[in-house]
């Protein structure tokens, strides 16, 4: 903008474009057509009136007789009507032309009408890139590599890596001493362990609740143990007998328990103690288990005192242990800690091994201890573990395997996979089983079969499966999704039945403990607007993996509620859903694509709403991260690509835009063009979008040289797919379409229009994307929006409270683009524009600073201060086209590029 120019002044038509050898059309002009009613009314204008009789009626035939020059003005009048009226056609024509064109740069999300609205591809690629967090194809066990062993022996230690446990069928009975004095040797006391103590000894009855495999047995023992020996622990006396401290038959319940303590044989079971321990552990999971009442809990304690004993009664938390838990006689045990657990487990595994065969090499049990915690320590083997806290079995098992692995026993390799099977047995742990208890129904009072508390039964599972699916997600959406597959698992396990679930029993921290979950503050996207969410995710990097693994591999009958669930979730509207569950669906299909294809993936591809379409999209994208799968979804994307209907070959071209669906770029770039050129050029807009998606990706230079052969090609379709590309290209932010590539150099910059950001970031591009938006704006059907869209470009350059947004990425593109005069006064003619928007006028200083930054090669460096007034530019530089020395391109090169565009010679 010249020093001339007034800061009120009016912005008029767009500049002509001055008669240029290079333009093969010398009759048209860039300005904005006039609309045609001004025509009309110009041409009525122009028309002489008859003003003889008849107020303007037409001449009689005897004058056009009697004055022929009279009716040669005639004909010319009507030469020059119809060559008007042709002209009122072309530019008709032009304008439906425009309007095509622009209805192809529209959001290709929002092509159908549909109540979900346009989807957010910005919060669903942050998603997308959350998520792959938890599913690294780049490792072993989250490629679903099933490598490890169950079994191994090691010196005297025999290893059962088998998630049922030889203790898992003992009834009732006394617990042995020499189990008592292991215990006592190797127990790590959880946080909350003297409060524990305390309170077993004042009330004598203790509820103990914690998740399963926790160590809330061993606790409960150790309990018993220093409370019944009236002493410190260790020093107390031993029972040869072995009586002191009693397992109770599950079955027998509370009452039973009561009831044996109230009976004759108490005192000859206790051989003549006044005190004993009695451990009950009580399953509330099965059908028609009703907890132990308060007034049974009191009758129990009244009995204990009497006897002089204790109890503990241990269950799992959960709705059902709830009202026990929060009576006077519960606690809760929290887990011990990892570390204290590992490093006594290898101190007493290295001991036994020393006093049993020392070692010749003088290493001492310190020094292989030592060794074995830095071996724990490296990041190999806790990333083969995937575990951030352990429980006492997996403790053990990873002690015996370390000690192992020290004493030359256990290869490198046994190590790795005994290590991944931790997380793996977890999950068998959890699955099996769940609907034993459903397989014998049990008959009423009225003598009718039913298999009640389904629900109640498979909500633990649900949750375990929404969150290997839905990993930091809200736990509110985890929830409701939890809550959705109860549903379809209750209905698949019981048809006849509709299944019911009270509605105020969820019992949210005992989902947490039963599903190793943990909750952490943070952040979701709510309408393109950050808000604080709780976030919940698994305590473990390798459990999501092993839970799909599991549920996959071994229980197929529940493939098909999980797969009506996880189409359910693909309508979900939210990205932080719908996204995370795609990624799953694609590592699911990886397990057998087969059964994906059929049953997700193609019903989705072909379904009538986009975001359906968007979530097959990823899903193939996921599986082709896989090598074992990538030549398949290379074919059948190609196949798509070529011979599909409007619906395949829309989510051929969403596939595609990730990047992993064809071989090479070239190939990618290919079945794109084949999509948009493809019939009326219907999916143009998709097509177009993908493209720009690309040129996140590395191979950015290859994509931006593709548009520019496809703006210079003979055929139309072709030149439309360059300038809707250019224009979307303009249109796009970084978060649109960045990568999952965590070197990115555009990470930092996600709100910046993605042209801005490259030419930042990537000098080498900005040639290309300079002359690309050059010839959108000097071509007839794209102008319009070429222009709207340099204008979003130009207001982007500082934020709204006047900080530092894309000055930078301006001040590297604008020089090339404004390259010579005509260039800079259209620049002038949308800055005046912009200062005369009465929604949104543009300061005078902004202006001014936008256009040095196109002109003034020198003062890219630094923002212009407000308050000077910028010198009057020179003359000579203003006319000659600019040269920048960041290009090393000569000018001719620079300009033969643009020259050699065809639109106004083909379609003026």
């Amino acid at each position: 903008m010249s020093d001339e120019a007034e800061a009120d002044g009016q912005a008029g038509e767009a500049p002509d474009r001055p008669q240029r050898r290079e333009q093969p059309d010398r009759d048209r002009k860039p300005e904005r057509a006039r609309p045609p009613q001004d025509e009309e009314k110009r041409d009525k204008g122009d028309r002489p009136r008859d003003d003889g009789a008849g107020g303007g009626g037409r001449p009689s035939r005897t004058d056009d007789e009697d004055d022929p020059d009279q009716a040669g003005e005639r004909d010319k009048e009507k030469e020059k009507e119809r060559e008007r009226e042709k002209e009122r056609e072309r530019e008709k024509e032009r304008e439906r032309a425009a309007g095509r064109f622009k209805e192809h740069t529209r959001d290709p999300l929002a092509e159908e009408e549909s109540e979900d609205g346009p989807t957010d591809l910005a919060a669903a690629a942050r998603t997308r890139r959350a998520t792959h967090r938890l599913f690294d194809v780049g490792r072993d066990h989250t490629s679903f590599d099933r490598n490890y062993f169950r079994s191994a022996h090691i010196g005297d230690v025999n290893l059962l890596l088998d998630s049922r446990r030889p203790a898992a069928g003992m009834r009732g009975g006394p617990v042995p001493d020499e189990e008592l004095r292991r215990l006592r040797r190797i127990h790590v006391e959880p946080d909350g362990y003297v409060q524990l103590r305390n309170a077993l000894r004042a009330r004598r009855l203790l509820v103990l609740g914690a998740a399963p495999g926790t160590g809330r047995t061993s606790t409960a023992l150790s309990l018993l143990d220093e409370v019944t020996t009236g002493a410190a622990r260790g020093s107390g006396p031993e029972s040869a007998s072995g009586h002191r401290v009693r397992r109770v038959d599950p079955d027998d319940g509370v009452r039973g328990l009561a009831a044996l303590l109230a009976g004759p044989r108490a005192e000859e079971d206790e051989e003549g103690r006044p005190g004993g321990g009695y451990l009950l552990e009580v399953s509330l999971t099965r059908p028609g288990v009703l907890p132990p009442a308060e007034m049974d809990l009191d009758e129990l304690a009244a009995a204990l005192d009497r006897r002089e004993a204790f109890a503990v009664v241990v269950v799992a938390v959960g709705a059902a242990a709830g009202p026990l838990l929060a009576g006077r006689y519960g606690m809760l045990c929290p887990p011990a800690p990892t570390g204290e657990l590992l490093r006594t487990r290898l101190r007493e595994r290295l001991e036994r091994h020393a006093g049993v065969a020392p070692r010749d090499d003088g290493a001492g049990p310190a020094g292989l201890l030592a060794r074995a915690q830095a071996l724990a320590e490296r990041d190999d083997v806790k990333d083969a573990v995937g575990l951030k806290d352990l429980r006492p079995a997996e403790a053990e098992l990873l002690a015996s395997l370390l000690a192992g692995h020290v004493l030359g026993d256990v290869t490198h390799e046994d190590l790795m996979s005994g290590c991944r099977s931790l997380a793996a047995a977890q999950a068998q742990e959890w699955f099996a089983g769940v609907d034993r208890a459903l397989t014998a129904p049990a008959a009423d009072s009225d003598g009718r079969t039913g298999r009640p508390g389904t629900a109640t039964l498979f909500h633990p599972v649900a949750f375990r499966i929404a969150l290997a699916v839905l990993g930091g997600a809200p736990h509110s959406a985890v929830a409701s999704a939890a809550h959705l597959l109860t549903w379809e698992l209750s209905v698949q396990s019981d048809p006849d039945h509709t299944p019911a679930r009270p509605l105020f029993c969820d019992d949210p921290d005992a989902d947490l403990a039963l599903s190793r979950a943990e909750l952490a503050d943070g952040e979701v996207e709510v309408a393109g607007t950050q808000v604080p969410a709780r976030l919940i995710w698994y305590r473990g990097s390798a459990l999501p993996s092993a839970v799909l693994t599991e549920l996959w591999d071994r229980h197929f009958p529940a493939r098909a509620p999980v797969m009506r669930w996880l189409r359910l979730l693909a309508d979900d509207p939210r990205p932080q859903v719908w996204m995370r569950a795609a990624v799953a669906a694609g590592e699911l299909c990886v397990r057998d694509f087969d059964h994906g294809y059929t049953e997700l993936v193609r019903p989705l591809a072909e379904a009538a709403t986009p975001l359906r379409r968007i979530f097959a999209a990823t899903t193939l994208d996921q599986a082709a991260r896989h090598g074992s799968h990538r030549a398949a979804v290379h074919r059948l994307v190609g196949e798509w690509s070529r011979h599909g209907t409007k619906t395949l070959r829309w989510t051929a071209a969403m596939a595609l835009g990730y990047g992993n669906a064809a071989a090479t770029t070239d190939d990618t770039l290919d079945a794109l063009a084949r999509i948009g050129v493809h019939g009326d050029g219907d999916q143009l807009a998709v097509a177009s979008f993908n493209v720009v998606r690309l040129l996140a990706l590395r191979d950015g230079g290859r994509v931006l040289a593709r548009m520019a052969d496809w703006t210079h090609h003979k055929r139309a379709p072709y030149q439309d797919m360059g300038l809707v590309t250019t224009v979307r290209l303009a249109l796009t932010t970084v978060d649109e379409v960045l990568t999952d590539d965590p070197d990115s150099p555009l990470a930092d910059r996600g709100d910046w229009p993605l042209p801005l950001a490259l030419a930042a970031d990537r000098p080498e591009l900005v040639g290309p994307m300079a002359d690309l938006l050059w010839t959108a704006l000097n071509t007839a059907r794209s102008k319009d929006v070429a222009t709207d869209a340099l204008e979003t470009l130009l207001r982007s350059a500082v934020r709204k409270d006047g900080t530092e947004w894309t000055r930078r990425g301006l001040a590297a593109l604008l020089p090339a683009l404004a390259g010579d005069e005509y260039d800079r006064r259209r620049l002038d003619w949308l800055l005046r524009r912009m200062m005369n928007d009465p929604e949104k006028p543009l300061s005078d200083a902004r202006a001014r600073e936008l256009w040095w930054l196109a002109v003034t090669p020198a003062r890219r460096a630094g923002p212009e201060p407000a308050s000077r007034r910028p010198p009057r530019p020179d003359p000579a530089r203003q006319e000659a086209p600019r040269q920048d020395p960041a290009r090393r391109e000569p000018p001719r090169q620079e300009r033969t590029r643009r020259e050699s565009t065809r639109e106004e010679e083909r379609h003026g």
